[in-house]
């Protein structure tokens, strides 16, 4: 069965989920996984999108990301990056072949308290899998910049961040302590099955307004 359509609007974040090929591994070195954020950071340049949060992991990729105008923008960023790292990892490793799943997965976030789930659920990846005991042990996150002030050309703070405090070290402040607590097991379930069915995670008023504008 074919999946649905993507809904994609202007200003709105996104989820997304790039996965490799059958499981395979989409970085076996350190180099990969910068090549692949600096991929990242010419494509949403190019394509107006604002990324908000990222992880990348062995075998998959998440972000957190907003089209500035141009909803469109999220879907050719997300080739673009595609089909540029996955030439990149060909040449490097002397293979052939797609790396990632044909089609990335990707839901609309809605709310702050899901906008911020989100955020948790992505950079709190690598705790989960075992692979750090914090998440600012680990380098291809965006966690040391949202939560600890850390440079990061590829992060641009989403307003409903900003708008949690005005001192940017508050701000910080506040972040890390939504990281105190792990996320709920129905919550991460929750934004699972959102993303890979391509249905919006918000509240029910939310979706149901959205349900009323979508064209």
């Amino acid at each position: 069965m074919p999946r649905p359509a993507r809904i994609l609007l202007p200003v709105t974040p996104v989820h997304l989920v790039q996965r490799g090929n059958n499981r395979g591994a989409c970085f076996r070195f350190r180099s990969d996984a910068w090549r692949y954020l600096d991929l990242l950071d010419e494509s949403r340049q190019e394509y107006r999108v604002d990324v908000h949060a990222y992880v990348l992991m062995t075998n998959h990729v998440h972000l957190l990301a907003t089209p500035r105008d141009d909803p469109l923008g999220i879907s050719l960023m997300m080739k673009s990056l595609g089909q540029r790292y996955a030439q990149y990892f060909n040449r490097r490793h002397e293979r052939t072949g797609g790396l990632f799943e044909g089609r990335y997965y990707s839901c609309l976030v809605g709310e702050e308290p899901y906008l911020f789930a989100c955020y948790r659920y992505i950079e709190l990846n690598p705790e989960r899998a075992g692979m750090v005991e914090r998440p600012e042990d680990y380098p291809w996150s965006s966690y040391p910049a949202n939560a600890l002030g850390a440079e990061d050309p590829r992060v641009t703070p989403h307003a409903l961040y900003l708008a949690s405090a005005k001192d940017p070290e508050r701000r910080r402040h506040h972040y890390r302590q939504l990281f105190e607590a792990p996320l709920p097991d129905a919550t991460l379930e929750e934004i699972r099955q959102q993303t890979r069915r391509g249905h919006p995670y918000g509240s029910e008023t939310w979706r149901q307004r959205l349900a009323g504008s979508a064209p």
